[in-house]
């Protein structure tokens, strides 16, 4: 459903580091939100705004076999690129290049 929302969405592997049965993986994505999209059940109109996103995703892998995943990223920024929220008054003093 996400590629329905941001049909350009790319993801560029920024970095990889394994270690043991652990591996992070640090992603740069980019997109352009120039489709209608389902977010937790409530439909978001196309805004045309472009968005890039830093997200790390780590996994865990013993004998072969995946045993756990997860995913860090900065869903915060990523709705207020969207318009979804907006800094406070303090929030943009406080993070001002993210604000604009």
């Amino acid at each position: 459903m996400a590629f329905v929302g941001f049909p350009d969405w790319y993801e560029e592997i920024e970095d990889m580091v394994a270690e043991g049965e652990k591996v992070w993986v640090r992603v740069k994505a980019t997109g352009t939100h120039s489709g209608d999209w389902n977010l937790f059940g409530v439909p978001l109109p196309a805004t045309g705004n472009k968005i890039t996103m830093r997200m790390v995703f780590f996994f865990r892998i013993v004998n072969g076999k995946l045993v756990e995943t997860g995913e860090l990223d900065d869903q915060l920024d990523f709705f207020n690129k969207l318009g979804l929220i907006e800094y406070t008054e303090k929030g943009k003093k406080l993070f001002p290049e993210e604000a604009t």
